[in-house]
């Protein structure tokens, strides 16, 4: 069969990663973790504005890195953290860790002890979600 092509099947998971990478733009820079961290699970970062952090941390049974500039508090996930779930409106999910252009470099505040940078993204989430008066997603009334 002259001339005959196949087509390429694409994964799910393939076309989730091509459609956040469509998200993305202007000059884009990583959050760099502390040297010993090791990211098993990838890394991405979930932003809040800067007076929720002190609010939502002693709300958290445990904290990853935590890092914060004038405007926000970044905290470091697991990769995917965001799938199936609809973060409150005033928060920003940065796939890969990677910031939009900003004046400057969020400071590290928060380290955790051992080498995994991750805050658990379920209470991360229930704790934003608390503060910011959303309803979580799974709690939502099925429309039809």
């Amino acid at each position: 069969m002259a001339g005959s092509r196949t087509a390429q099947v694409l994964s799910l998971d393939t076309l989730v990663r091509l459609k956040r990478g469509q998200r993305s733009s202007g000059a884009l820079r990583r959050l760099v973790l502390p040297d010993g961290m090791t990211v098993p699970l990838g890394c991405d970062a979930v932003a809040t504005p800067a007076h929720l952090g002190p609010i939502v941390l002693p709300r958290l049974p445990r904290v990853g890195c935590v890092y914060a500039d004038r405007s926000r508090w970044w905290w470091i996930v697991p990769a995917d953290s965001d799938v199936a779930l609809e973060w409150p409106e005033s928060t920003h999910y940065a796939t890969g860790a990677l910031l939009p252009d900003s004046p400057g470099v969020p400071a590290l505040i928060h380290t955790p002890n051992g080498t995994v940078p991750y805050t658990p993204p379920i209470p991360l989430y229930l704790a934003l979600c608390r503060v910011t008066d959303t309803t979580p997603v799974w709690s939502r009334p099925i429309s039809a």
